[in-house]
């Protein structure tokens, strides 16, 4: 049997942080080792409640891909105190909403009440963390959703079809390659057996986060945290280490020929995550680049050159292992891969040699810090924020801290992150061919 350490409850100091109007921020670790996160935030009679599990695609086996995505829709699918279909209808009737999401590194499930009933949410969650049932029939009808969803999502979507094969030869090793829905060989092959080991191994209060945003009192909330929660077993620690991604010592090219209205153009570098100091100048980088139609993409490439028809890229250090800085373009009719492309890598050379202006790098800045300004007034997304940084392992401080850490960037970081990482060796390029711009034998 299994031995652990006897685990000691983790009180940390409550922290006085502006979040849009909040007055306390707290965290704790119960005995279980659930982490709970409170922000109190009394603007409006209104709460968000978040539970996140540190589970997703990228901790899937080969084989088992979609197996996270498919259990979180399993999650709705009742206990033995709310059957079938409850859960949600409960939530209604109280007139609040609720949902889930799946992404490479958790799975979270939220609900968002009228303050006054917040002890709906934890009733519920305790209940769906330990009691689960996994009916063969219902497993069966839900793979056929999922599977349809796979099939209309990505196969019958030329451009989302080549970004997951673009994934798939950027990643050899890690499971970052597959798709968060999971591959369509695996959806069909995987079994009620398959969710329901997967359910028992990750869903355990220590391997969970709750986030929890607005009006209510510390002092009252965690209390009903405590006894909903506290007497759940903790479990096994479950696994989280992964194969590292070897380094990439050259490009990396994907054809996709499809069909298609537009021609399609999609770049990724690999890029550290939050755990390098280069994170914050990346994102400066990556939204002068290419967000919005100010940037640097949209003025040269839609408005300048007119070859391209919509262009943008993203960049997200919030993760547990290192992601992908990308951009893409979609070429006019008129216009061709290789123009586009060469475009694209015009804008990428002049990043690498030439110094941001004072005022380009002060839009961007801005850009980012209005972004999430406007973020931490949403009590929903405030905990968006909070969960994924606790999940993944930055910590909620990373959330307060970043604006501040984004404003310390100068221009001369911005040129050296696209030095080191906007190379050729890092680059992976996909490209969508429509299938009736091909000739006969081509």
């Amino acid at each position: 049997m299994r031995k652990f350490l006897p685990y000691i409850v983790v009180f940390l100091t409550v922290l006085h942080i502006p979040l849009a109007g909040a007055s306390d921020i707290s965290r704790f670790v119960l005995d279980n080792g659930l982490t709970v996160v409170l922000v109190e935030e009394h603007k409006a009679p209104v709460v968000t409640f978040q539970i996140w599990y540190r589970v997703g695609s990228r901790n899937e086996k080969t084989g088992k891909t979609g197996l996270s995505h498919v259990t979180e829709h399993m999650m709705f699918k009742g206990t033995e105190k709310h059957g079938k279909g409850e859960f949600s209808r409960i939530v209604a009737k109280n007139g609040g909403t609720e949902n889930a999401f799946t992404g490479n590194d958790y799975t979270a499930y939220f609900e968002n009440f009228s303050a006054d009933r917040i002890d709906l949410s934890l009733k519920l969650e305790a209940d769906r963390m330990q009691n689960l049932i996994v009916d063969p029939k219902e497993f069966e009808l839900e793979r056929s959703v999922v599977i349809e969803e796979r099939r209309t999502r990505v196969e019958d979507d030329p451009y989302s079809y080549l970004i997951e094969n673009l994934y798939a030869i950027a990643y050899l090793v890690h499971p970052y390659h597959a798709p968060v829905i999971g591959w369509m060989g695996d959806l069909k092959n995987l079994t009620r057996d398959d969710v329901y080991a997967y359910y028992k191994k990750y869903y355990v209060p220590n391997n969970a986060t709750i986030v929890v945003v607005g009006d209510f009192y510390m002092d009252e909330l965690l209390p009903k945290i405590k006894a909903a929660f506290g007497k759940i077993p903790r479990g096994p620690e479950p696994p989280q280490a992964v194969s590292p991604e070897p380094q990439q010592m050259g490009t990396r090219r994907s054809l996709v020929k499809r069909e298609a209205q537009l021609s399609f153009v999609f770049v990724g570098h690999h890029t550290p995550n939050y755990q390098s100091p280069d994170t914050y100048a990346l994102s400066v980088l990556s939204t002068l680049l290419a967000s919005g139609k100010s940037s640097r993409l949209y003025r040269s490439l839609v408005y300048e050159q007119q070859i391209a028809l919509e262009v943008g890229g993203a960049y997200d250090g919030l993760t547990s292992d290192p992601e992908l800085f990308y951009y893409y373009a979609t070429a006019r009719p008129d216009s061709t891969l290789e123009i586009v492309e060469a475009a694209l890598e015009k804008e990428i050379a002049r990043l690498r040699t030439e110094t941001v202006s004072d005022e380009e790098l002060e839009k961007a800045k801005n850009q980012i810090s209005a972004a999430y300004l406007f973020a931490s007034d949403s009590n929903f997304y405030s905990a968006m924020k909070i969960g994924t940084a606790e999940t993944v392992g930055a910590g909620y401080r990373y959330v307060f801290d970043y604006v501040g850490n984004i404003n310390k960037v100068s221009a001369e970081d911005v040129k050296a992150v696209a030095l080191k990482y906007l190379s050729d060796e890092t680059k992976n390029v996909g490209l969508l061919i429509p299938k009736n711009t091909v000739k006969e034998g081509e």
